[in-house]
């Protein structure tokens, strides 16, 4: 079980489970509603100014449209420079009217984004946005751009993260393609398309990638990129890293941690096949005869990464999946009842969030049962920070990541990244 806010860890509609499964879930949807909500970040323009530090600096991230024409730049930069604010980098995206400038500014530390922003107005810019910078801004478009292409390149469940990374905070929804239809979600043209906030591209399987930032516009310059990384990623076709950790266990037998994706859906069904129905129930909530239908899209690059657990023989006995669902990330795992308390769970659980701290996420969540011991056992585990909610026999754990996970990202090996 997963939310729906923003990358889609369920099959399409037509391979939900009967209504037991929607009374079962309702009250976790309730609950996610009033949780998450679809806004600016607080650190953007009206945001308190930090606590002056003598002689520190602050960094910020700008946008602001300005007429195309001489001087309106010029008059930009004047009234920064009387702020004391530098410009480290500047980069623009045409429009049909006008000009979008992006800047990466540094000004004083105790210097506040509305003071800024007011400035830019002064001069001549409309609809601007800013928020807080840090170091990883530094880097310029260009090469940052060359960086997502690389990791794109070398493992499919990158798509997601990379355009996260290329469009700042954005929902991301990737939709498959029907059954037996032969053209995209909603007919979406080959090249895409853009109106304002959204855009939505052609996914490499036919299906469609939705891309919203209700909080500032795209430009052409971001369709084009983000375009650009999509059909590189169609290009190059499944791919995944082949990296693999040999581990033993407390009672001596060795397994093989390492990546899967759908080429070893059949190895998942014949595992499933084997566990009992109060194991496939505890893992996916609902009626046991829809479980198999899960799994191509579980397996899938586009909507996280599966780790895949084999025995010494090759044979598959757990699964652990890492699903993107925006600003967090959901972990879930099934492990085979012969394999359920050896350590199995645990080892993938540590990888599964180590994998999340190297893609940047702020935290994990897992949607289980109260009666699922094991799994309330391997998130306590962790040694993080844990939150429980609980309604109607739905428990949602959610873990906040920090310096104690980054630690143990660094030891686990390859597979964690890999």
């Amino acid at each position: 079980m997963t939310r729906e806010v923003t990358q889609v860890t369920h099959p399409d509609d037509n391979c939900r489970p009967a209504t037991s499964w929607r009374r079962a879930t309702a009250a976790f949807h309730a609950w996610r509603t009033r949780r998450q909500e679809h806004a600016p970040p607080t650190s953007d323009t009206g945001s308190p100014a930090p606590e002056p530090v003598p002689g520190a600096n602050t960094l910020w991230r700008m946008r602001t449209t300005v007429q195309d024409e001489p001087g309106s730049l010029a008059a930009l930069c004047g009234a920064l420079a009387g702020l004391r604010v530098d410009i480290l980098s500047l980069q623009t995206h045409p429009l049909a009217a006008g000009t979008v400038d992006e800047f990466l500014l540094r000004g004083p530390g105790g210097l506040p984004a509305s003071e800024v922003a007011t400035a830019v107005r002064s001069a001549g810019g409309t609809d601007t946005w800013i928020e807080r910078a840090d170091a990883h801004d530094l880097v310029d478009a260009p090469t940052r751009v060359l960086g997502l292409a690389a990791r794109t390149a070398l493992d499919s469940a990158e798509l997601p993260l990379a355009l996260r990374q290329l469009l700042g905070r954005c929902t991301i929804r990737s939709r498959p393609a029907p059954a037996g239809v032969g053209r995209a979600v909603g007919d979406v043209p080959v090249e895409g398309a853009l109106d304002d906030t959204v855009m939505r591209l052609r996914g490499p399987e036919g299906g469609v990638i939705t891309v919203e930032r209700p909080y500032l516009p795209f430009t052409p310059t971001e369709f084009a990129r983000a375009r650009a990384l999509v059909e590189l990623d169609a290009r190059l076709g499944p791919r995944l890293p082949h990296g693999r950790d040999v581990l033993t266990l407390a009672e001596g037998s060795d397994i093989t941690v390492r990546r899967a994706d759908t080429r070893d859906l059949e190895a998942a069904r014949a595992m499933q096949e084997r566990c009992s129905a109060r194991t496939l129930k505890l893992r996916y909530h609902g009626p046991v005869r829809d479980a198999d239908r899960y799994l191509n899209h579980l397996l899938s690059p586009r909507y996280g990464r599966t780790l895949a657990v084999q025995t010494a023989s090759g044979r598959l006995v757990g699964l652990g999946h890492l699903l993107w669902d925006g600003d967090e990330t959901e972990v879930a795992l099934l492990v085979e009842d012969a394999w359920q308390r050896r350590g199995v769970g645990a080892q993938l659980l540590s990888r599964l969030v180590a994998m999340a701290v190297d893609a940047g996420c702020s935290s994990v969540y897992a949607v289980t049962q109260a009666s699922n011991t094991g799994m309330v056992a391997a998130m306590r585990g962790l040694g993080l920070p844990l939150d429980y909610q609980v309604e109607e026999g739905t428990l949602v754990i959610t873990a906040r990541l920090g310096e104690a996970v980054v630690t143990s990202a660094e030891e686990l090996g390859s597979a964690s990244a890999s």
